[in-house]
C-alpha cells in the first residue's frame, strides 16, 4: 500500500549526508560537527537535488536538544562548580556579558533594533558544549585543573542560556518583538504566574521526582534488561520534558535539564549517562543538519564583511575576554589559554537562542544566517585556534595540568 515516506527519507538521507560529510571534513582535521552542518546545506532547500522534510527536520531536532539538556543536567554537579567558581562564575557572567554588548552595538551599526540587537549578542557569547568536550578529550584535557574550569565555565554559560530561554518569550514585548500569547501580556503578572509555574515544577521534582525517579531506575536496573533501562530514561527525559510543556507552560530545554538534574544526582546517573549518550549523538546530528538546511550559501558571498565581523567577534572577542578575565581573576596562564581557546566557537545553544529569537520576531533572517555563518567559520578555524594556544603554551613552558 502507498505511505508517506517522508519522515524516513528525512531521517535516512540526512544521516547518511551526514555521515559522508563528517568523514570528509575529518579526513583534512576539521570537527565532525562541520560535516554535519554542511550536510544540512546539501540537503536543504537552498541546493539543488533531494530537499528534506522542512516540517519534520525541526521536530527530530527537538529531540536532540532535549537529550542534549538532559545530558547537561545529569553533568551539572554542584561540587564540580563550586571547586572552581572562584574563576568560572563570574568569568562567565562577565564574557557573556562583553559579547552581548559587543554583539548589540554591531547590531545597532546594521540598523537593527535593541531587542534584536540583545537576542543577536546571547547568540554569539555562548560556546558549543560538545566541541569543547570533544576539543578536551581529545587532548587529554578533561581532568586537568584547565580542563574543569573551561567546563565550568561552559556550565554557567549553559545555565545562563536556560534561563535566556525562560525570559526571552516573557519580555519579547517589551524588546520589541511578539508576545507568546494573543496580545500585550502585563509583564509583573506574567512574570510572577511563569516563575511560580517553574517553581512549582521544580518543587515537585525536588520533593516527588528526586525521591520517585531514582528509586524506578535503580528497580529497572535490578532487573537485568539493559533494554527496558535505556527506555525507562528515554521515557524519563522526554515524559517530564513533554508534561513540564504542557501541565506548568515551561520549555522543553528547562523540564530536560531539571530532569537530567534529578537523575544525575542519583546512584544510576552515570549508568543513565552511558546509556542514553548513542542515541543523543544521534539525534544532536539531527539538530545540526535541520540547521544547516537553512543555511543559504549564497548568502556567504553575498555579505563577507558581515559575517567576517561576527567571526571577530566570536574569535577574538569572546578569546580576548576570556584570556583578560581569567587572568585578572588570578587564573593560571594554562588555564585562561585553554578556557579562551574553548570559547572561540559557537554551537548548539547559539542555535537554540537564534530559533527562539526568530519565533519571537526578535531576530531577523539576516541575523539568524550571520550567526549560522559565524558557527560554521569559527567551528572550522577551533582546531587552528587550539594549536595556536599550544603552541603560545610551550613557547612560555607552561605546564600543560594548568
Amino acid at each position: 500500500m502507498p505511505h508517506d515516506t517522508g519522515l524516513m527519507a528525512t531521517v535516512a538521507v540526512g544521516l547518511t549526508a551526514a555521515f559522508a560529510a563528517a568523514l570528509i571534513v575529518m579526513r583534512i582535521g576539521l570537527p565532525p560537527i562541520v560535516g554535519y552542518l554542511l550536510a544540512g546545506v546539501a540537503i536543504g532547500p537552498f541546493t539543488p537535488g533531494f530537499v528534506a522534510d522542512a516540517a519534520l527536520a525541526p521536530q527530530l531536532a527537538e529531540i536532540g536538544v532535549i537529550l542534549l539538556l538532559f545530558g547537561v543536567g545529569i553533568h551539572f554537579s554542584p561540587g564540580d562548580l563550586l571547586a572552581v567558581r572562584g574563576i568560572a562564575l563570574p568569568g562567565a557572567v562577565g564574557q557573556i556579558t562583553f559579547t552581548t554588548l559587543v554583539g548589540l552595538g554591531a547590531a545597532s551599526l546594521w540598523g537593527w533594533t535593541t531587542g534584536e540587537g540583545l537576542v543577536f549578542g546571547l547568540a554569539l557569547s555562548v560556546a558549543s558544549t560538545v566541541v569543547l568536550l570533544r576539543a578536551l578529550e581529545a587532548r587529554d584535557e578533561v581532568q586537568t585543573g584547565a580542563g574543569r574550569t573551561a567546563i565550568g565555565w561552559l556550565l554557567v554559560q549553559d545555565l545562563a542560556m536556560v534561563m535566556v530561554l525562560v525570559l526571552l518569550p516573557i519580555f519579547a514585548g517589551q524588546l520589541g518583538g511578539v508576545t507568546a500569547g494573543d496580545g500585550e501580556l502585563d509583564l509583573l503578572p506574567t512574570l510572577a504566574s511563569t516563575f511560580g509555574k517553574i517553581a512549582a515544577f521544580a518543587l515537585l521534582m525536588l520533593v516527588v521526582g528526586a525521591r520517585f525517579i531514582p528509586w524506578l531506575l535503580r528497580q529497572v536496573r535490578g532487573m537485568g534488561s539493559r533494554e527496558l533501562f535505556v527506555l525507562a530514561v528515554l521515557a524519563t527525559a522526554l515524559g517530564i520534558a513533554y508534561g513540564g510543556a504542557e501541565i506548568f507552560g515551561i520549555s522543553f530545554a528547562l523540564g530536560a535539564f531539571v530532569a537530567g538534574l534529578v537523575v544525575g544526582q542519583s546512584e544510576t546517573g552515570h549508568d543513565a549517562e552511558v546509556e542514553i549518550a548513542p542515541l543523543r549523538d544521534a539525534f544532536l546530528v539531527l539538530f545540526f543538519v535541520s540547521v544547516g538546511m537553512l543555511v543559504d550559501p549564497a548568502f556567504l558571498f553575498d555579505a563577507p564583511g558581515q559575517i567576517a565581523l561576527v567571526v571577530a567577534i566570536i574569535v577574538l572577542g569572546n578569546g580576548l575576554a576570556a584570556l583578560t578575565l581569567v587572568t585578572m581573576l588570578r587564573g593560571q596562564r594554562r588555564t585562561a589559554l585553554t578556557v579562551a581557546a574553548g570559547l572561540t566557537q559557537i554551537g548548539e545553544f547559539s542555535f537554540i537562542v537564534a530559533q527562539v529569537g526568530r519565533s519571537l520576531d526578535l531576530l531577523p533572517v539576516e541575523g539568524y544566517n550571520l550567526i549560522l555563518a559565524g558557527a560554521l567559520v569559527s567551528i572550522t578555524l577551533n582546531p587552528v585556534v587550539f594549536r595556536s594556544a599550544d603552541m603560545l603554551a610551550a613557547r612560555r613552558s607552561i605546564p600543560a595540568a594548568g
